[in-house]
């Protein structure tokens, strides 16, 4: 793996300590590979910054880019909900970034993704 994308359910999992996320960011780590994470994505999992110390140590981490919705990623992202009928623009904004970068998705639903972009490789936790 040499990037990947991770939507909130995997952000939320990592904070939980969940053991096929911890294992997946380790693994990136000691092979420093990127970490992708939507802007929207930390909004829909950031809560509390007092009580999510291991979320903050992971964005803050220099393998995790937080990647800003920007005009035209924003358009990105609804274009793919028009295409597919949905309303969700923080998924729509992980299916785009992966599209962007090549990237995997690691997330703990990914019918929602698929609905987005049918052929999306996606890690289910």
């Amino acid at each position: 793996m040499t990037s990947a994308v991770l939507d909130t359910g995997a952000l939320i999992a990592f904070e939980r300590n969940d053991r096929k996320v911890v294992a997946i960011v380790a693994r990136a780590l000691y092979h420093k590979d990127s970490l992708l994470i939507p802007a929207g994505v930390v909004a829909e999992a950031w809560r509390d910054g007092r009580r999510q110390a291991r979320l903050a140590r992971l964005l803050g981490s220099p393998i995790c880019e937080v990647i800003n919705l920007d005009d035209s990623r924003a358009r990105a992202a609804g274009q793919l909900c028009g295409v597919a009928g949905t309303t969700d623009v923080i998924d729509a904004s992980v299916v785009a970034a992966a599209r962007e970068t090549g990237a995997k998705v690691i997330s703990s639903d990914p019918n929602d993704l698929l609905r987005l972009k049918n052929h999306l490789d996606v890690v289910v936790i």
